[in-house]
Protein backbone atom coordinates (compact mmCIF):
# COMPACT_ATOMS: atom_id res chain seq x y z
CA UNK A 1 0.00 0.00 0.00
CA UNK A 2 1.25 3.67 -0.76
CA UNK A 3 -0.03 6.17 2.13
CA UNK A 4 0.46 10.03 1.79
CA UNK A 5 -0.02 11.50 5.33
CA UNK A 6 -0.32 15.42 5.60
CA UNK A 7 1.98 16.22 2.55
CA UNK A 8 2.12 19.43 1.08
CA UNK A 9 5.01 20.48 -1.08
CA UNK A 10 6.49 24.06 -2.68
CA UNK A 11 7.99 25.07 -5.48
CA UNK A 12 9.62 28.42 -4.91
CA UNK A 13 6.86 30.76 -3.46
CA UNK A 14 3.99 28.75 -4.85
CA UNK A 15 1.96 25.75 -2.84
CA UNK A 16 1.23 22.92 -4.97
CA UNK A 17 -0.02 20.38 -2.92
CA UNK A 18 -1.55 20.97 0.26
CA UNK A 19 -2.51 18.80 3.15
CA UNK A 20 -2.73 15.64 1.32
CA UNK A 21 -3.83 12.57 2.82
CA UNK A 22 -5.36 9.37 0.77
CA UNK A 23 -3.85 5.85 0.35
CA UNK A 24 -3.66 3.80 -2.51
CA UNK A 25 -4.16 0.14 -2.58
CA UNK A 26 -6.66 -0.41 -5.60
CA UNK A 27 -5.05 -2.07 -8.86
CA UNK A 28 -6.15 0.84 -11.54
CA UNK A 29 -6.15 4.68 -9.74
CA UNK A 30 -6.42 7.49 -12.33
CA UNK A 31 -5.37 10.60 -11.31
CA UNK A 32 -6.80 13.90 -13.14
CA UNK A 33 -7.14 17.56 -13.01
CA UNK A 34 -6.42 20.67 -14.70
CA UNK A 35 -2.67 21.71 -15.52
CA UNK A 36 -0.85 23.20 -12.71
CA UNK A 37 -3.41 21.48 -10.20
CA UNK A 38 -0.58 19.51 -8.21
CA UNK A 39 -1.62 15.73 -9.72
CA UNK A 40 1.82 15.72 -11.65
CA UNK A 41 3.44 16.88 -8.15
CA UNK A 42 1.72 13.87 -6.62
CA UNK A 43 2.91 11.31 -9.07
CA UNK A 44 6.55 12.42 -8.37
CA UNK A 45 5.97 11.93 -4.90
CA UNK A 46 4.93 8.36 -4.91
CA UNK A 47 8.26 6.93 -5.83
CA UNK A 48 10.22 9.68 -4.17
CA UNK A 49 11.58 11.54 -7.48
CA UNK A 50 10.34 14.42 -4.93
CA UNK A 51 10.55 14.96 -1.18
CA UNK A 52 7.44 16.34 0.36
CA UNK A 53 8.49 19.58 2.52
CA UNK A 54 5.90 18.40 5.30
CA UNK A 55 3.92 14.94 5.77
CA UNK A 56 5.01 11.58 4.85
CA UNK A 57 4.80 9.48 1.97
CA UNK A 58 5.12 5.59 2.44
CA UNK A 59 5.33 2.37 0.50
CA UNK A 60 4.56 -0.70 2.41
CA UNK A 61 6.08 0.87 5.37
CA UNK A 62 8.67 2.40 3.40
CA UNK A 63 9.14 6.19 3.65
CA UNK A 64 10.45 8.37 0.51
CA UNK A 65 12.38 10.37 2.95
CA UNK A 66 14.76 8.16 4.58
CA UNK A 67 14.34 4.98 1.84
CA UNK A 68 14.12 6.97 -1.18
CA UNK A 69 16.49 4.23 -2.90
CA UNK A 70 14.13 1.39 -2.17
CA UNK A 71 11.03 3.19 -2.51
CA UNK A 72 12.17 3.34 -6.36
CA UNK A 73 13.19 0.24 -6.56
CA UNK A 74 9.25 -1.03 -5.88
CA UNK A 75 7.74 1.86 -7.87
CA UNK A 76 8.59 2.00 -11.09
CA UNK A 77 7.41 5.44 -13.07
CA UNK A 78 7.47 6.27 -16.46
CA UNK A 79 7.53 10.15 -17.26
CA UNK A 80 4.97 11.75 -20.47
CA UNK A 81 8.28 12.27 -22.76
CA UNK A 82 10.24 9.15 -23.36
CA UNK A 83 13.15 10.79 -24.01
CA UNK A 84 13.61 11.66 -20.38
CA UNK A 85 13.72 7.99 -19.46
CA UNK A 86 15.55 6.65 -22.17
CA UNK A 87 19.35 6.60 -21.51
CA UNK A 88 20.94 4.45 -23.92
CA UNK A 89 20.92 4.55 -27.80
CA UNK A 90 19.72 0.82 -28.63
CA UNK A 91 16.86 -0.99 -27.86
CA UNK A 92 18.20 -3.86 -26.08
CA UNK A 93 20.93 -1.76 -23.81
CA UNK A 94 18.39 0.09 -23.14
CA UNK A 95 16.00 -2.57 -21.49
CA UNK A 96 18.95 -3.99 -19.87
CA UNK A 97 20.43 -1.10 -17.82
CA UNK A 98 18.64 -1.40 -14.88
CA UNK A 99 18.99 -4.76 -14.61
CA UNK A 100 22.88 -4.23 -14.86
CA UNK A 101 22.61 -1.82 -11.85
CA UNK A 102 21.22 -4.84 -10.27
CA UNK A 103 24.40 -6.89 -10.58
CA UNK A 104 22.76 -9.70 -12.12
CA UNK A 105 24.21 -12.62 -13.89
CA UNK A 106 24.06 -12.30 -17.78
CA UNK A 107 22.43 -15.17 -18.34
CA UNK A 108 19.53 -13.53 -16.06
CA UNK A 109 19.50 -10.36 -17.52
CA UNK A 110 19.36 -11.75 -21.68
CA UNK A 111 16.17 -14.23 -20.34
CA UNK A 112 14.34 -11.25 -18.84
CA UNK A 113 14.98 -8.84 -21.56
CA UNK A 114 14.10 -11.62 -24.26
CA UNK A 115 11.08 -11.61 -22.24
CA UNK A 116 9.96 -8.36 -21.86
CA UNK A 117 10.62 -7.54 -25.82
CA UNK A 118 8.38 -10.65 -26.74
CA UNK A 119 5.70 -9.40 -23.94
CA UNK A 120 5.08 -5.97 -25.34
CA UNK A 121 5.87 -6.62 -29.00
CA UNK A 122 9.75 -4.86 -29.47
CA UNK A 123 11.66 -8.60 -30.36
CA UNK A 124 11.83 -6.96 -33.99
CA UNK A 125 13.11 -3.28 -32.74
CA UNK A 126 15.68 -5.21 -30.22
CA UNK A 127 19.18 -4.27 -31.97
CA UNK A 128 16.84 -0.64 -33.66
CA UNK A 129 18.23 3.03 -32.61
CA UNK A 130 16.07 4.14 -29.76
CA UNK A 131 15.64 8.16 -31.43
CA UNK A 132 14.73 6.43 -34.90
CA UNK A 133 11.55 4.83 -32.93
CA UNK A 134 8.09 6.28 -32.81
CA UNK A 135 7.06 7.89 -30.77
CA UNK A 136 4.33 5.23 -29.54
CA UNK A 137 7.26 2.94 -29.81
CA UNK A 138 9.39 4.98 -27.47
CA UNK A 139 7.08 5.18 -25.01
CA UNK A 140 6.64 1.45 -25.31
CA UNK A 141 10.14 1.10 -25.11
CA UNK A 142 10.07 3.11 -22.02
CA UNK A 143 6.90 1.30 -20.33
CA UNK A 144 9.23 -1.84 -20.44
CA UNK A 145 12.65 -0.37 -19.78
CA UNK A 146 10.11 -0.13 -16.21
CA UNK A 147 7.98 -3.23 -16.06
CA UNK A 148 11.60 -5.27 -16.45
CA UNK A 149 12.52 -4.28 -13.03
CA UNK A 150 9.71 -5.72 -11.70
CA UNK A 151 8.26 -3.31 -9.54
CA UNK A 152 5.55 -3.49 -6.96
CA UNK A 153 3.27 -0.67 -8.46
CA UNK A 154 3.46 1.56 -11.77
CA UNK A 155 2.82 4.85 -11.89
CA UNK A 156 2.64 6.92 -14.97
CA UNK A 157 2.89 10.67 -15.85
CA UNK A 158 0.48 11.52 -18.59
CA UNK A 159 2.39 8.92 -20.94
CA UNK A 160 -0.44 9.47 -23.76
CA UNK A 161 -0.58 13.05 -23.97
CA UNK A 162 2.32 13.60 -27.15
CA UNK A 163 0.94 10.68 -29.17
CA UNK A 164 -1.34 10.47 -32.30
CA UNK A 165 -4.97 8.25 -31.71
CA UNK A 166 -3.36 5.13 -32.66
CA UNK A 167 -0.52 5.38 -30.41
CA UNK A 168 -2.48 6.04 -27.74
CA UNK A 169 -4.71 2.57 -28.07
CA UNK A 170 -1.21 0.96 -28.27
CA UNK A 171 -0.06 2.43 -24.62
CA UNK A 172 -3.80 2.18 -23.45
CA UNK A 173 -3.80 -1.07 -24.54
CA UNK A 174 -0.49 -1.87 -22.73
CA UNK A 175 -1.16 -0.39 -19.48
CA UNK A 176 -4.08 -2.69 -19.31
CA UNK A 177 -1.74 -5.30 -19.26
CA UNK A 178 0.20 -4.54 -16.61
CA UNK A 179 -0.48 -6.83 -14.23
CA UNK A 180 0.76 -4.67 -11.14
CA UNK A 181 -1.48 -2.16 -9.20
CA UNK A 182 -1.50 1.42 -11.60
CA UNK A 183 -1.46 4.99 -10.89
CA UNK A 184 -2.35 6.95 -14.41
CA UNK A 185 -2.19 10.57 -14.34
CA UNK A 186 -3.71 11.78 -17.67
CA UNK A 187 -6.09 14.37 -19.40
CA UNK A 188 -7.96 11.59 -21.24
CA UNK A 189 -11.19 10.39 -18.97
CA UNK A 190 -12.78 7.91 -21.33
CA UNK A 191 -9.68 6.21 -20.27
CA UNK A 192 -11.01 5.94 -17.07
CA UNK A 193 -13.97 4.24 -17.45
CA UNK A 194 -13.03 0.93 -16.22
CA UNK A 195 -10.47 2.19 -13.05
CA UNK A 196 -11.82 0.96 -9.54
CA UNK A 197 -11.03 5.16 -7.98
CA UNK A 198 -10.20 8.48 -9.92
CA UNK A 199 -8.72 11.21 -7.81
CA UNK A 200 -9.40 14.66 -8.55
CA UNK A 201 -7.00 17.44 -7.82
CA UNK A 202 -7.81 21.08 -7.90
CA UNK A 203 -5.44 23.63 -6.42
CA UNK A 204 -2.86 21.67 -5.10
CA UNK A 205 -5.87 19.54 -2.70
CA UNK A 206 -7.80 16.34 -3.25
CA UNK A 207 -11.43 18.05 -4.11
CA UNK A 208 -12.70 14.33 -5.36
CA UNK A 209 -12.06 10.75 -4.71
CA UNK A 210 -13.92 7.51 -5.36
CA UNK A 211 -15.71 5.71 -8.43
CA UNK A 212 -14.82 6.95 -11.80
CA UNK A 213 -18.15 7.95 -12.86
CA UNK A 214 -19.02 10.23 -9.73
CA UNK A 215 -15.42 11.80 -9.86
CA UNK A 216 -15.31 12.49 -13.38
CA UNK A 217 -18.62 14.33 -13.45
CA UNK A 218 -17.50 16.21 -10.10
CA UNK A 219 -14.23 17.11 -12.55
CA UNK A 220 -16.38 17.95 -15.70
CA UNK A 221 -18.62 20.17 -13.79
CA UNK A 222 -15.93 22.31 -12.38
CA UNK A 223 -14.06 22.50 -15.78
CA UNK A 224 -17.76 23.60 -17.30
Amino acid sequence: MIQVSDVSHRFGEREVLKDINLSVRERRVGVIGANGSGKSTFARLLNGLLIPDSGAVTVDGLDTREDAKAVRRRVGFVFQNPDNQIVFPVVEEDIAFGLKNLKLPKREIARKVDTVLAEYGLTHLRDRAAHLLSGGEKQLLAISAVLVMEPRYVVLDEPMTLLDLRNKKLILDTIRTIGQPVVLVTHDLDHLRDFERVIVFDGGRVVADGPPRDAIRHYTRAMA
